[in-house]
């Protein structure tokens, strides 16, 4: 990935696309990750995108995109969940840092929403602060099945639609961002068995 001030929404996406199709192919070029590099962050970051995704430990962000140090402004929660942390986070990425492109990414056999359905199906509920996660991805759940989507694969895509839907309304003008062309929000699933990334949403961005 070449990073370069005033990128477009649609060159990062590409780019991005590009460095996923490298890593299932095994093809990485593994850019941004020798001295010089760390060296040049040393008086400041300009990231290309922001990517809010699972805490899961079989995902790791920069190495499915085939990317190095400085490319990426990356978040995790599990089950990829907002709070003002994270909006906080997302603001400042967008704001601050000037990043194109949003992206949200669940993936493939998520804990986080594997607990929630069965919160909804069986009652169990986890103690202690994970509570929270059900909490937080149950409405996707629900959601997915109001349109009569009744799979694990579909409660992990609708769960990425509806945060996208959160991120459109919690941040500020972000959809006017994306309408004037500035900003880009992409949304994926992560695929654990052969590493490709599903796309599940686009918004300023093809």
């Amino acid at each position: 990935m070449t990073l370069y001030p005033h990128a477009s929404p649609q060159s990062v996406w590409e780019a991005l696309q590009a460095g996923n199709k490298r890593f299932c192919a095994a093809q990485e070029k593994n850019p941004h990750r020798d001295d010089h590099r760390r060296e040049t962050l040393r008086t400041g970051q300009n990231p290309a995108a922001v990517v809010l995704a699972c805490s899961d430990s079989r995902v790791p962000v920069e190495l499915i995109f085939d990317v190095g140090f400085g490319d990426l402004f990356v978040i995790r929660t599990a089950g990829e969940i907002t709070d003002p942390a994270v909006l906080a986070s997302l603001e400042y990425a967008v704001d601050g840092l000037g990043v194109p492109l949003i992206v949200v990414m669940g993936h493939e056999s998520c804990g986080a929403v594997a607990a929630a359905t069965d919160a909804l199906d069986n009652g169990e509920i986890p103690d202690g602060w994970q509570r929270i996660l059900v909490e937080r991805v149950t409405p996707s759940i629900l959601a997915a099945r109001r349109e009569d989507r009744h799979s694990k694969s579909d409660y992990e895509r609708i769960h990425v639609t509806e945060t996208i839907g959160q991120l459109m309304h919690r941040l500020p003008h972000l959809p006017e961002h994306i309408e004037r062309g500035e900003i880009g929000v992409v949304g994926l699933r992560y695929m654990l068995a052969d590493g490709h990334v599903e796309t599940v949403a686009t918004h300023g961005v093809s």
